[in-house]
């Protein structure tokens, strides 16, 4: 790729960031408390710092060079820099409902940094498939920065209430200080309830569909059931399972198996269809029995919509154990926690459980994804997916 290429496709986002930089530095930023008088970025040090960094990220942008990776780490180096300026400015400095215009042009320049930095790292290809990774990885990192200053900026900069939308940093606040809670509820939620729960409903799920494809009949029966009862909401299941199994974890364990079961057969019954005719003949010319075409060819064939099933059920598993919680459960648990700080409104400590529920529902789909890569490497529709 020539200079005038990369220029023609990364620079429009940059050249924007650097006139609405300007912009920002003709325009107020914000308003005094005691008074109401406009404050300009140059009229404070930190402000014209932020300014300075945020140039230089859209100058690294426009600047046309040969080597695109040094360029692109050298604008998402500056743009993380500047997302770390701002968000600390925001925090220490009393602006809460104070901000103007001049500022939130400066927070679409950073933006638009952010869009030009993923850019370059999207147009990145390596042949060291390590380093490929880390880059493909920092791709997603920054747009989550991103989104969660923003997330800071709009709550401190716009005054919202702490009970509509508390900023992320006293997330993390609540957090820090009440990390045995959390842990006893992850305990609770995750060990007990939804890791037991999706082992069970995946392998009852995925024997039933071994049956079921072995016997036609049953086949045709359970497909029609299975979508219906996957039709039924959960919280008409939850509390008819807390009134056959109690209030503790085996309740939410039954949930979680009835939410998992029908995806795993339905994919399971699925992928073992995928083999074509020419493939069975092939094996059965060769004298192969029905388990060893099985093996050898049905259910590698099947491993792509098994995984998808797990994939699915790794989420399902998540949501149906903390709705489940919601309707009976001891003092503990991440949907016990939810229901109960709710009412108490403190906002902070549900996100908190939210934000902990979400990095383990995503920490499980990140295995789960890694395992199909390393056992479905040969598949084609991996093949295609990743070429």
């Amino acid at each position: 790729m020539n200079s005038s290429s990369i220029l023609h496709r990364f620079g429009s986002a940059s050249v924007l960031a650097l006139v609405l930089i300007v912009l920002a530095l003709l325009l107020p930023w914000a308003t005094t408390s005691a008074e109401v008088a406009n404050v300009n970025a140059w009229q404070q040090a930190d402000w014209i710092t932020l300014s300075v960094t945020v140039t230089l990220c859209a100058l690294a942008g426009v600047v046309v060079v040969n080597q695109l990776l040094p360029r692109a780490l050298l604008v998402t180096a500056l743009t993380l820099l500047a997302l770390w300026q701002v968000t600390s400015i925001v925090k220490h400095t009393d602006l809460a409902g104070q901000t103007q215009l001049g500022f939130w042009l400066l927070v679409i320049a950073i933006g638009l940094c952010v869009w030009a930095s993923m850019k370059f790292l999207t147009a990145i290809r390596l042949f060291d498939s390590k380093v490929q990774g880390l880059i493909n990885l920092m791709i997603p990192a920054l747009l989550g920065a991103w989104l969660i200053s923003l997330w800071e900026l709009a709550t401190i900069g716009f005054a919202i209430p702490h009970v509509l939308l508390p900023a992320p940093s006293l997330v993390g606040e609540a957090i820090a200080s009440s990390i045995p809670t959390l842990a006893a509820d992850f305990n609770q939620t995750i060990i007990k309830a939804v890791i037991p729960g999706f082992l069970l409903g995946n392998f009852v799920g995925f024997s039933v569909a071994v049956v079921a494809d072995k016997i036609p009949f049953l086949r045709r029966g359970l497909l029609p059931v299975g979508n219906l009862v996957s039709a039924i909401p959960i919280v008409g299941i939850a509390p008819i399972m807390v009134m056959w199994f109690g209030f503790d974890w085996q309740s939410k364990v039954a949930v979680v198996v009835i939410m998992t079961f029908f995806p795993m057969l339905v994919n399971t019954i699925a992928g073992l269809g995928q083999s074509d005719a020419m493939e069975k003949d092939l094996l059965r010319s060769y004298g192969a029995t029905y388990w060893q075409s099985f093996f050898k060819l049905r259910l590698p064939n099947a491993l792509p919509f098994v995984f998808n099933a797990l994939k699915i059920n790794s989420t399902l598993a998540l949501i149906g154990a903390i709705v489940a919680e919601f309707f009976g459960t001891p003092i503990v648990g991440m949907g016990f926690r939810i229901s109960i700080e709710v009412g108490r409104m403190n906002i902070e400590m549900v996100w908190a459980t939210i934000a902990v529920a979400a990095l383990a529902g995503s920490t499980f789909y990140g295995v789960l994804a890694l395992l199909e890569r390393r056992i479905t490497f040969w598949h084609a529709s991996f093949r295609k997916a990743h070429h």
